[in-house]
């Protein structure tokens, strides 16, 4: 069994917790009056919450691990003489897994649910909810299909192939949002080199080629392009999509995505020695790890949590931070001292459910790799 690198899978635990409490936090779930719960947002009332969304929003970093660790398993693959299709189909299924698992259990719970008494509204945000996120597991997945080609790019390029995937969606954004505007759906060209971008960069890193002198002028040049996006060129504040809002960070990304990424990612870099160190306390250790072992899980079901928790206060009566439009920042106080209910929900879930999350290896296939990432 390969020991674990801590480093990378602390910042895939950050990565994890940023995408659970940002949910959390962005997605109010407010009762009816003909029963059940509708989606709203804080993010459309309180314009101060925006700039929180950078800290939260840690995808990047998900990409960034997930190209070293795919570069890096694929390289192992290919030294067993396993083929490079037997790899990405082996490491698909091991993505996709915990989701058709998780599909499979709300699709039969639902209608049993809707037996015992679950509003249809509940019931359509259960489903919206859970489905809302997977365009980050299809994204994924299509990179993570294409990381044989990643290798070739970064045998050729280096370095370089990662400034052109953030040149791309440059170019992309200049389409759609310049003087001769095309219309919305030239921007979702950007989806791909967008993530791709901190992708190429992990499999660069696994390559040795990352050295600390980059990480400090991928901190920098990112910073300096995230300013200029954001106070020149006036790009939307909010790294994610704003209900009622005519322009989106995210959908489909613009550049302020690969800007945001290498900000992280070159942050993080430069703080490896102080996170590796932090990461060597036993019970910080064993929450990453504990983490880790059940990614996919946690991504899936966290959102449920939100809406079982969500359901039981709504049949209690409008709670603060459950029930209640979020309006105000007393709002957000109470959603924020729900967050441990929420963790125990959905710990509760992940117990169950976890079983789906490792599957039994392929003969050609050694040692016990984490889902998603190795």
């Amino acid at each position: 069994m390969q020991q674990r690198d801590r480093f990378v899978d602390g910042l895939r635990a950050m990565a994890i917790l940023g995408v659970v409490g940002g949910h959390w936090l962005v997605g109010a779930l407010v009762a009816t009056p003909a029963g059940g719960l509708r989606i709203e947002s804080p993010l459309r009332y309180l314009e101060w919450l925006h700039p929180v969304t950078w800290f939260l929003q840690m995808l990047g970093l998900f990409f960034l691990v997930g190209g070293y660790t795919a570069a890096q398993g694929l390289r192992r693959a290919r030294a067993r003489g396993e083929t490079d299709v037997e790899w990405v189909r082996r490491r698909l299924w091991r993505i996709g897994r915990p989701v058709v698992a998780a599909a499979v259990i709300l699709a039969v719970a639902l209608p049993l649910l809707g037996v015992l008494g679950i509003g249809a509204g509940t019931a359509r945000t259960t489903v919206v909810l859970f489905l809302q996120p997977l365009w980050f597991m299809a994204v994924y997945a299509v990179i993570t299909a294409l990381t044989p080609y990643a290798l070739s790019l970064d045998r050729r390029g280096g370095l370089r192939m990662v400034i052109v995937l953030a040149a791309v969606v440059a170019v992309v954004d200049l389409a759609r949002f310049g003087p001769d505007v095309e219309p919305p759906a030239v921007g979702y060209l950007s989806v791909l080199p967008a993530w791709w971008f901190t992708y190429q960069l992990g499999v660069a890193w696994s390559a040795g080629r990352v050295s600390r002198r980059f990480a400090g002028a991928l901190l920098a040049g990112g910073l300096t392009l995230f300013v200029f996006l954001l106070t020149v060129l006036d790009y939307p504040v909010s790294i994610v999509s704003v209900p009622g809002s005519t322009r989106s960070n995210s959908n489909p990304p613009s550049l302020v995505v690969p800007a945001l990424a290498a900000i992280q990612a070159g942050t993080a870099l430069l703080l490896r020695d102080r996170i590796e160190r932090l990461l060597r306390r036993p019970r910080i250790w064993a929450a990453v790890a504990a983490l880790n072992l059940s990614a996919m899980s946690v991504f899936c079901w966290h959102q449920v949590a939100l809406v079982g928790v969500s359901e039981v206060a709504r049949r209690l009566g409008t709670l603060p931070g459950l029930g209640d439009v979020p309006v105000d920042a007393g709002w957000v106080a109470a959603r924020l001292a729900w967050y441990p209910v929420l963790a125990l929900v959905l710990a509760g879930i992940v117990v169950v459910v976890r079983r789906y999350e490792h599957p039994v290896p392929s003969p050609r296939s050694s040692g016990h790799e984490a889902v998603v990432t190795r």
